[in-house]
């Protein structure tokens, strides 16, 4: 675990995204006490792929109705 101070972090970014990539966590501090942490957020699993959820969800006719006054005047 490596510590760094804000403007440790600020000038040394890429090098800390860097090591929080590879697993390692980051902390960052003002002063003495630690207010945030880098880690890693993993892998993204899978592509996207379009029409996957094709036949999976349902849009009622309501849908297209047009909002009653009420809630139009609420959009500003």
């Amino acid at each position: 675990m490596t510590v760094v101070t804000v403007h440790q972090a600020k000038t040394n970014l890429s090098r800390l995204i860097k090591k929080a990539s590879q697993g390692e966590e980051v902390i960052i501090a003002r002063g003495p006490k630690p207010v945030a942490r880098i880690v890693p957020i993993g892998e993204v699993k899978g592509k996207r792929q379009p029409g996957s959820l094709k036949g999976k969800l349902r849009v009622g006719p309501e849908f297209f109705e047009p909002l009653p006054d009420s809630e139009l005047s609420e959009w500003g």
